[in-house]
């Protein structure tokens, strides 16, 4: 397929994109060692050791480390996992250009969501900071695909249910391997966006205002 096929479909990639704050560093830094802290009658920061030198074990490799549902279960914590996400869903922000971006694109694509959070971190973000209507799907990496990270597959994948071809879509998002290198590769029209400004290119944003421009532009 030819690199020039128009821009059907717009790609966001969730945490350091759309959103921003300590929600998930506090979920699983010090909501979970609480937890466990209280049931085992242990002090916190002997908790915060047993619970990160679980973590450790399992490693960001394997999908059981995304999913609160498999920590609550691994170290019995109940069934409660729903209200630790809700009790820190005041530290879920939107950066200051999300909303006007993304009333502007919406007007001319089909927004979607795709994520290497849970579905159930995803839908609680999304919940939280009113952008769910915006999008007419939202993937979730490690739920819907069984993949740790956003691979090849994954990206196929998403094309396949939405019904485009990769050149027919433009993604962004905060980490340079997963959000851009890996969707550049198949063809979609990907951007890395790097908020601290320490890098440049055809292909590197510091804000999502430049995204606007960007997807714009045939080819």
């Amino acid at each position: 397929m030819s690199g020039n096929q128009a821009t059907r479909i717009v790609s966001f990639d969730m945490d350091g994109t759309l959103t921003g704050g300590r929600f998930t560093e506090l979920v699983w830094g010090e909501g979970i060692p609480m937890l466990y802290a209280q049931s085992r009658g242990l002090p916190l920061a002997e908790a915060r050791e047993q619970v990160f030198s679980a973590y450790a074990a399992v490693g960001d490799k394997r999908t059981e480390w995304y999913d609160i549902k498999y920590w609550f279960s691994r170290f019995d914590l109940g069934e409660g996992w729903q209200g630790l996400l809700e009790s820190y869903r005041h530290e879920i922000c939107v950066f200051s250009e999300v909303r006007r971006v993304l009333d502007m694109l919406s007007h001319e694509y089909s927004l979607i969501v795709t994520s290497n959070a849970s579905r159930e971190s995803v839908h609680i973000e999304l919940g939280t900071t009113a952008l769910r209507p915006y999008f007419t799907e939202v993937f979730s990496a490690t739920s819907d695909f069984g993949q740790v990270k956003k691979t090849p597959q994954v990206y196929l994948r998403v094309c396949e249910m939405v019904d485009i071809e990769p050149e027919q879509m433009a993604h962004v998002g905060d980490h340079r391997a997963f959000d851009h290198d890996v969707p550049r590769e198949l063809g979609i029209k990907a951007f890395y966006l790097d908020r601290t400004g320490m890098e440049s290119g055809e292909s590197v944003l510091q804000d999502l205002g430049q995204f606007v421009e960007r997807v714009r532009l045939p080819g």
